[in-house]
């Protein structure tokens, strides 16, 4: 899943999706688009969790130096 940015799997996963709906789809076919479908909905999760422990930390450094600049000398 090398250069796969999140967008790009959000859009894979919707155009499984409207292909699964859209047509009678071979059991063999549909079983690849499920893989498929879940290893990028691991790799969105994993994207939100890691974005999210950014954005956490992140927020934390900013408090801790609002907090060391509000200090008096």
């Amino acid at each position: 899943m090398e250069n796969l940015s999140y967008s790009k799997a959000i859009k894979e996963i919707e155009d499984i999706l409207k292909y699964i709906e859209s047509q009678e789809v071979d059991v063999d076919v549909l079983v690849e688009k499920v893989k498929r479908a879940t290893e990028l909905i691991r790799f969105c999760k994993n994207k939100l969790r890691v974005a999210e422990e950014e954005l956490h930390k992140t927020l934390i450094e900013l408090e801790e130096q609002n907090l060391t600049e509000e200090e008096p000398f």
